[in-house]
């Protein structure tokens, strides 16, 4: 397999695990030249948010909005209801909160993350967090949208771009019909890569070179790493079996 010397290298959900994220990169070992992408979700959930964050926000790395970034935001920033509070914390706020001493964020953290772009346009690669609504059209769209999308998008019977391949995370690739644990989801023209770091069936944390198609998985369980072509980490999704409202989804 031929290697390009310039990568372009997009990385799935965090979800907290710093320790995790330090082995992927070492796996990955991304050079000067190379771009590397974070897909969102740097916080929650996992025990190390703070250093997470403190490590994008520092590097020369991208990295998108997720929508554990907007509730984050919505929450210090907006009259928010308590249950909303409570759900937040339920859903892996109270991680991020323990990982910062005081349960304090700085300024320039929070300044930081409301400042990420909800999505990336790569020309050939499009970068959001969760999908977009094919029934509004993109310059309608906002962060509620690319941040939280589900089913109407994974469901879509066509590409969303002709010239474009959506990559996303958000939703956990087990919860799709017929992926097993640690594998990406493909649609109609997009691919999902969030293989659930966090959770305890999965543990994987994914980072893919899309510039020669290498897959790069550290489990943050076992610490185990495995690196291996696109093509066998990918399983192929029927829209058909996606529907609107689907029970039992992780809440990613």
């Amino acid at each position: 397999m031929s290697i390009n010397s310039y990568r372009r290298i997009v990385i799935g959900d965090v979800h907290g695990h710093y320790e995790g994220l330090m082995r992927l990169l070492e796996a990955i070992a991304p050079k000067s030249d190379d771009q590397v992408y974070f897909l969102g979700d740097l916080i929650d959930r996992g025990p190390q948010s703070a250093q997470v964050v403190n490590f994008v926000k520092e590097s020369s790395y991208q990295c998108l909005l997720g929508n554990h970034e907007q509730m984050l935001l919505n929450i210090l920033t907006k009259r928010i209801p308590t249950q909303t509070v409570q759900s937040w914390l339920y859903s892996g706020g109270q991680a991020t909160v323990a990982s910062y001493q005081e349960a304090t964020i700085p300024h320039d953290h929070l300044e930081w993350l409301n400042n990420l772009p909800a999505y990336i346009d790569l020309g050939d690669v499009w970068l959001v967090h969760a999908g977009v609504d094919p029934s509004i059209p993109l310059t309608q769209q906002t962060a509620n949208q690319f941040c939280w999308v589900r089913d109407e998008f994974h469901g879509i019977e066509q590409p969303y771009f002709t010239d474009k391949l959506i990559i996303i995370g958000h939703t956990i690739t087990f919860t799709l019909p017929g992926v097993y644990p640690g594998k990406l989801a493909q649609g109609q023209g997009w691919l999902d890569i969030d293989t659930g770091a966090y959770h305890p069936r999965s543990g994987w944390l994914t980072g893919l070179d899309i510039t020669n198609g290498i897959v790069y998985q550290v489990n943050v369980l076992n610490k185990s790493i495995r690196i291996m072509p696109l093509e066998e980490a990918v399983t192929n999704i029927n829209p058909e079996q996606i529907y609107f409202g689907r029970r039992n989804r992780c809440f990613a």
